[in-house]
């Protein structure tokens, strides 16, 4: 059981869910986090994880668990500093969008920390119930255990994969989704067509997308543009998308209908066996009125 966790960046949304969450479990948090509104039964320390004070040094010395949820450039920033601080036995969690930099900079700075980094692939305000939790082990060990354990009592699923896999189906998963959406909002709005317009005559997938866009450019700009740029992966997820776009006007401005129903084929064989339960699932969101 972790008695005492630091979560850093714990008044951020991803943050404040672990927080909450430890906090239920009987956990002692304290939250170190230079702004932001503290949550009820932690502790706050305003301070700044990359030039920790004594008080945030010693708060770190005493935790079972650390979690940094802040952006990339100040989790690696912080790594040099921060491994010396921790307590033998303790466990250091990251929440980063992406993995390969920051297992590098694990490794290098803290090689004898326990650590795991895990990237909740869902917004915090859903919760952990029902949700997959990617987990990418960096030195495992009974608290990485302990802790991946506690993550799925919490009612997620965790998914253990490498760095490179995670960077790489997030790309696929995150990165190339929201810049589908995005470029459908964009597209949306070129043709000059009101939004006011389309909901009262939306089919089903129309209502879907423009819910998708919605909740995207409601969302913090920082959490989609980390998707975005920080991945060395998304870069390529997004030429695909492009091209497929190209390709897809390409058939039906010059192809045949045979050639557009080769596409529908194309997308059918590489859902193979998962393509009944996709559309099952379309199927019970459609069915909401």
């Amino acid at each position: 059981m972790t008695r005492r966790a630091v979560v850093v960046g714990g008044a951020g949304a991803v943050g404040r869910l672990f927080t909450e969450r430890l906090l239920a479990a009987g956990t002692e948090v304290s939250v170190a986090d230079p702004a932001g509104t503290p949550v009820a039964g932690a502790a706050h320390l305003r301070g700044d994880i990359t030039a920790p004070s004594n008080a945030l040094l010693a708060a770190l010395g005493r935790a079972d668990l650390v979690v940094l949820a802040v952006p990339e450039p100040v989790a690696l920033a912080a790594l040099p500093a921060l491994s010396g601080a921790l307590r033998p036995g303790a466990v250091l969690a990251d929440t980063l969008s992406v993995k390969q930099a920051v297992t590098r900079a694990v490794r290098e700075h803290a090689p004898g920390v326990q650590a795991v980094g895990l990237n909740p692939m869902f917004a915090p305000a859903l919760g952990f119930a029902g949700r997959p939790v990617a987990a990418v082990v960096v030195h495992d060990g009974p608290g990485v255990t302990a802790l991946l354990a506690t993550v799925e009592e919490w009612g997620a699923s965790v998914v253990r994969v490498d760095a490179d896999e995670h960077d790489r189906l997030a790309a696929a998963s995150q990165a190339l989704t929201h810049a589908a959406v995005l470029g459908f909002g964009l597209a949306l709005a070129a043709t000059g067509v009101p939004a006011a317009d389309l909901r009262p005559i939306a089919p089903p997938p129309a209502t879907t997308l423009l819910a998708l866009l919605a909740r995207v450019s409601s969302g913090t700009p920082e959490v989609y543009w980390d998707v975005q740029h920080a991945n060395t992966e998304a870069g390529a997820a997004r030429k695909a998308l492009a091209e497929a776009v190209h390709r897809l006007a390409d058939t039906v401005e010059h192809g045949t209908e045979a050639d557009f129903a080769a596409l529908l084929g194309e997308v059918r064989a590489y859902l193979g066996d998962d393509l009944a339960h996709h559309r099952d699932t379309c199927d019970r969101l459609f069915a909401q009125p």
